[in-house]
């Protein structure tokens, strides 16, 4: 949905065409929610949701809260099962990496930079990491054919802005040539219309923090085998999700649905009234899964990089904590994200992403607005 901006100057990169992946409408958002209530019910007797237990429980290696909420993961996401681990996201792809590939197992992976988290882990691992472009289905298929690789790794939203692969297909073809997937789930869990494991992965990996969950809690959702291993792995008391973490995450969890939905909404509205001209300065838009689906807006001077802390004077956050976590509410004004930039390195004077967090989309305008005044008048 580009717009040109009249007499902008010449100079700095275009934005490229973005495919953001499908989101989910308020109506089946709320639908969502109330589906995973009926999965703490079949888990949970009502006193148990207000006390939660701690320590590893002989038998079972971990708090039976802990259990409870994990057996409620797996059945909302209709997977065989899940553990919750410590270190988030990060810590849910470790968890389930270490537990499917070792050192110089060939893995493969898309053809683009990889998430910098995640490529400590790959090279902690000492996996050969083999990159296929997963926009090309035949350089996918090519790739598959040998009988090679026994795993594939696949982030769920886009590491480089014009990724289009859809990760069904991606996933089916795998899955039909007999190799395993791990999806990377960050940003895309309750976000689209069904997660990694949803659509035929072994494993969906996530951060419950980003689903306003406490600090360090991540999960691996998936085949019963690789979470046994995860589980296995974990057996240290202090590497445990304790009871009163893992009824935290579930509690958060329950609005969530319907607050990305509503996020969603918001962030279409900004990326439409900005292509329609709204506000001065903005000379392109696209909205984009560039990690958590955000609106990239292309300004008509390279002041990104100044914009964010001129914006958090009008009430806007200059920086994430978890990107969609409990502690951001007001709208995000930042950088573009590290792997888009490691791919398009133009961008960073010129692009600014936005994510209305809680905010309606006439607030995001006015902080846009009201930036690009202050910087254009300083």
């Amino acid at each position: 949905m580009p717009h040109e901006a009249s007499g902008a100057p010449a100079g700095g990169p275009d934005l490229p065409d973005t495919f953001p992946l499908p989101t989910v409408p308020p109506a089946d958002a709320v639908t969502r929610q109330f589906r995973l209530l009926e999965c703490i019910a079949a888990h949970f007797e009502g006193e148990q949701l207000f006390a939660a237990d701690a320590g590893v429980v002989p038998g079972l290696g971990r708090p039976h809260t802990t259990a409870r909420v994990e057996s409620v993961l797996a059945d909302f996401f209709d997977a065989e099962d899940a553990a919750l681990v410590q270190g988030a996201g990060t810590g849910a792809i470790r968890a389930a990496l270490t537990a499917a590939v070792g050192p110089g197992d060939p893995l493969i992976v898309h053809r683009a930079p990889v998430y910098r988290s995640t490529a400590v882990t790959l090279r902690g691992l000492g996996v050969e990491q083999v990159e296929v472009d997963l926009n090309d289905p035949g350089a996918l298929r090519e790739a598959l054919a040998g009988g090679r690789f026994r795993w594939a790794y696949v982030q769920h939203t886009r590491q480089r802005l014009a990724d289009s692969y859809d990760p069904g297909e991606v996933l089916a073809a795998c899955r039909a040539a007999g190799v395993r997937t791990l999806v990377d789930d960050n940003y895309a869990v309750c976000r689209v219309p069904s997660a990694g494991v949803q659509l035929g992965a072994d494993a969906s990996c996530f951060s419950l923090f980003k689903l306003h969950g406490p600090e360090g809690v991540g999960a691996v959702v998936g085949a019963r085998d690789l979470v046994e291993r995860v589980r296995a792995d974990n057996y240290s008391g202090g590497g445990q999700v304790q009871g009163h973490q893992a009824l935290d995450a579930l509690r958060a969890l329950t609005h969530v649905p319907v607050m990305w939905a509503v996020q969603s909404q918001v962030g279409a509205e900004v990326a439409e009234r900005l292509a329609a001209g709204e506000v001065e300065g903005v000379t392109d838009v696209r909205l984009a899964n560039a990690q958590d689906r955000c609106v990239l807006v292309r300004l008509d001077r390279p002041v990104a990089r100044e914009l964010p802390a001129v914006a958090a004077r009008h009430g806007a956050a200059s920086y994430p904590v978890g990107s969609n976590s409990r502690y951001e509410v007001a709208p995000l004004f930042y950088r573009m994200s590290s792997s888009s930039l490691d791919d398009a390195p133009g961008l960073a004077d010129w692009t600014v992403r936005i994510n209305p967090m809680r905010a309606g989309a006439d607030l995001v305008l006015d902080i846009l607005r009201r930036s690009l005044h202050d910087l254009h008048n300083s």
